[in-house]
C-alpha cells in the first residue's frame, strides 16, 4: 500500500532529524570511548531501524557496518521476543547477526507509551582492538572461529535497567585491555541512551502517528529516486570476476564471481558462483555481501538522497550455502568484512561497468592492510592496537584518484602518531605517501601509503592484507596501481612477508607496510 502523501518540506526536516540524531551519537560513542581505534579512528557506526527491522536513517559512519546492522536487529528480535524496557542486548556472532568477531553490536530497543513491543531499535556497532582469541588484536588467520576470539551471541548486557555483571565479567576476562574495552561498552551504552531521548522527546512533541507515517513516505521516496537510477542503466545480465590471493593457510586463490542482473525494478547479485568456503579467515556472511551490494546502489544516487530502507528494496541477492560469501559456522570470518569485502565492491563495480561504463570509477586499493600490534605496556600491563592502513582510490573518467585515502567499505580516520607513541611502546619512523605507485591512465589512480613502525618493547604483530601480489586493476584501459607489500626489517636488511601473517618483533626491529596504489582511468 502506497504511504500518504507527505509535504516534502516536512520530510526533508524528518530525515535530517533522525540522521543529526544518528551523528550525534556517534559523537558521544566517539567522545566518550577510550581506546584510539574508535575515538582517534573512528571505528564505529550509528543507526536507527524500525520494528520490522528496516533502516530509517544512519549517520555517515562504515558502509560495512551499516549495510549489515539490519541482520544484528533480526537476531536480537528472534533471541528475545520478550524484549522489555530498559533492555540492552550485545552480540558479535556472524552467524547472529554480526560481522566479525571484534565488532561489538549493541541493540537498545526504544518503546513508546503503553505500547507493548519496541517501536524502534537503536543499534551501534564499535570495533574493538582486541577481542581475545589466539593473537592481539583478534585479526590473524586462524583455522576457525573460536580461535578468532570471544563469541557473543544476542544476550542481555541490562535486562530491565539492571547492569549484567556476570556477563560483564565474562567479556573482560577473555580480551586484553579489559579496562579499556569496558570504558568502550560503557561509551556504546551512552550513545545510545542519548539517542533514545532524543527520538522520546521528538515523538512528544509530534505524535507516533505522524511519525510513522513520515517514515513510510522516506522509504517510499527513497525507493522512488533510486529506482530512477536503475531505470537509466542498461538492462540485462553482466558478469565479472576476480579473486583473493589467498586465506593465509596455504589455499588459493579464491574465485569471487558475480553474474548481475539489471531489471527495471531491481539489481539482481548472483554470487553463487564465488568458491566454497574457505580454510582461513576470509569468508563472509551474506550481510556483507548485502552492505556491498546497498553501497555499490547508492554510489550511482544523487548525494542528498537519505540512505534507508529504500535502497534495500531495489537489491536481491544470491548466495549459496558453504561459499566465500554464505559459510557454515563455526568458518572463520575475521578477514571478510575487511577484505573479502572490499573485493566484493570492486567485482560489482567491474560488473556494473558493463552496464554503464562512464559511471564507474577504476579498482581502489581493494584492501584495508590490517595492522595490529600487542605485547605488554610499559606498565606492565596487556595492550592490543589495530588500525587499517589507507591506499590509493581508483580514477573515475573526469577525476584523478586520492591518495592515502579510506575506500569504499571502509570510512575510518589515520590513527595520530602521537597517540601511539605515547600509549604503546612503539615509534613511528615513517608515514607517507608512497609517490608514483597509482596506475596510469589518462587519469591516474591515487597513491598509497608506507608506514614504518619499530618496536620499544617485544611485540607481537599480525597483518591481514590482500593485493601484494597483483596491483588493482585500471579501467577503459588504465594502468593497474603498484602492489602492496610488507616486510619486516633489522639492522637495514629486509625481510619479505606474505599479506597475511603473525611475526614477532623484537626491539630495534621494525615492521614496514606499503599499501597499494588504485587503478588509472583511461588510455594516455
Amino acid at each position: 500500500m502506497a504511504s500518504p502523501r507527505i509535504d516534502p518540506v516536512q520530510l526533508e526536516v524528518f530525515h535530517h532529524l533522525v540522521s543529526a540524531f544518528c551523528e550525534e551519537a556517534g559523537a558521544r560513542l566517539q567522545r566518550s570511548a577510550a581506546s584510539p581505534n574508535i575515538r582517534e579512528r573512528r571505528d564505529y557506526s550509528v543507526a536507527m531501524f524500525d520494528r520490522e527491522a528496516r533502516l530509517v536513517a544512519q549517520a555517515a559512519h562504515i558502509p560495512v557496518h551499516l549495510g549489515s546492522a539490519r541482520d544484528a536487529v533480526t537476531a536480537v528480535q528472534r533471541a528475545h521476543p520478550d524484549l522489555e524496557r530498559g533492555d540492552v542486548i550485545v552480540l558479535n556472532d556472524p552467524y547472529a547477526g554480526g560481522t566479525h568477531l571484534p565488532d561489538v553490536t549493541m541493540v537498545r530497543p526504544v518503546f513508546v507509551g503503553r505500547g507493548a513491543r519496541p517501536e524502534w531499535f537503536l543499534v551501534n556497532r564499535a570495533h574493538h582492538a582486541d577481542i581475545g582469541g589466539s593473537v592481539p588484536g583478534s585479526m590473524a588467520i586462524v583455522a576457525d572461529l573460536l580461535a578468532e576470539g570471544l563469541i557473543l551471541p544476542p544476550v542481555r548486557l541490562r535486562r530491565r535497567g539492571e547492569l549484567q555483571r556476570d556477563l560483564l565479567a565474562v567479556f573482560a576476562r577473555n580480551v586484553r585491555g579489559a579496562g579499556e574495552r569496558r570504558l568502550d561498552l560503557t561509551a556504546q551504552e551512552a550513545s545510545l541512551l542519548q539517542f533514545e531521548q532524543r527520538l522520546q522527546q521528538f515523538v512528544a512533541e509530534s505524535s507516533l502517528p505522524a511519525v510513522r507515517r513520515t517514515q513510510e513516505a522516506l522509504f517510499d521516496y527513497t525507493e522512488r529516486a533510486a529506482a530512477a537510477v536503475v531505470r537509466g542503466l542498461r538492462r540485462g545480465r553482466f558478469s565479472a570476476e576476480d579473486e583473493l590471493e589467498d586465506d593465509g593457510l596455504g589455499s588459493g586463490p579464491l574465485r569471487v564471481a558475480l553474474d548481475l542482473t539489471v531489471r527495471a525494478d531491481r539489481l539482481v547479485f548472483d554470487w553463487t558462483r564465488c568458491c566454497d568456503q574457505a580454510k582461513g579467515g576470509v569468508n563472509c556472511n551474506p550481510g556483507i555481501a548485502l552492505a556491498a551490494a546497498v553501497y555499490v546502489l547508492r554510489c550511482l544516487c544523487p548525494d542528498r538522497l537519505p540512505t534507508n530502507d529504500g535502497l534495500f528494496r531495489l537489491v536481491q541477492l544470491r548466495t549459496r550455502r558453504g561459499s566465500l560469501v554464505d559459510p557454515i559456522d563455526p568458518a572463520p570470518v575475521a578477514g571478510g568484512n575487511v577484505e573479502t569485502s572490499q573485493r566484493l565492491v570492486d567485482v560489482a563495480f567491474a560488473a556494473l561497468g558493463r552496464s554503464a561504463p562512464q559511471l564507474v570509477p577504476a579498482a581502489s586499493a581493494g584492501t584495508m592492510s590490517n595492522l595490529s600490534l600487542g605485547g605488554v605496556d610499559r606498565r606492565g600491563a596487556a595492550f592490543a592496537s589495530y588500525e587499517t592502513l589507507p591506499g590509493g582510490a581508483g580514477a573515475t573518467a573526469t577525476t584523478p584518484g586520492l591518495a592515502a585515502v579510506q575506500t569504499h567499505m571502509t570510512n575510518t580516520r589515520n590513527t595520530p602518531i602521537e597517540e601511539l607513541e605515547h600509549r604503546y611502546p612503539l615509534r613511528v619512523r615513517e608515514l607517507a605517501v608512497r609517490r608514483g605507485s597509482g596506475g596510469r591512465g589518462r587519469q591516474r589512480g591515487g597513491d598509497g601509503l608506507r608506514k614504518v613502525v619499530e618496536a620499544l618493547q617485544p611485540l607481537t604483530v599480525a597483518f591481514l592484507g590482500e593485493r601484494h601480489r597483483h596491483g588493482p586493476p585500471g579501467a577503459a584501459g588504465g594502468g593497474a596501481g603498484a602492489p602492496g607489500s610488507l616486510a619486516k626489517v633489522r639492522g637495514g636488511r629486509r625481510q619479505a612477508l606474505p599479506a597475511k601473517t603473525t611475526f614477532p618483533l623484537a626491539p630495534g626491529e621494525r615492521v614496514e607496510v606499503q599499501t597499494p596504489g588504485g587503478g588509472g582511468h583511461g588510455r594516455r
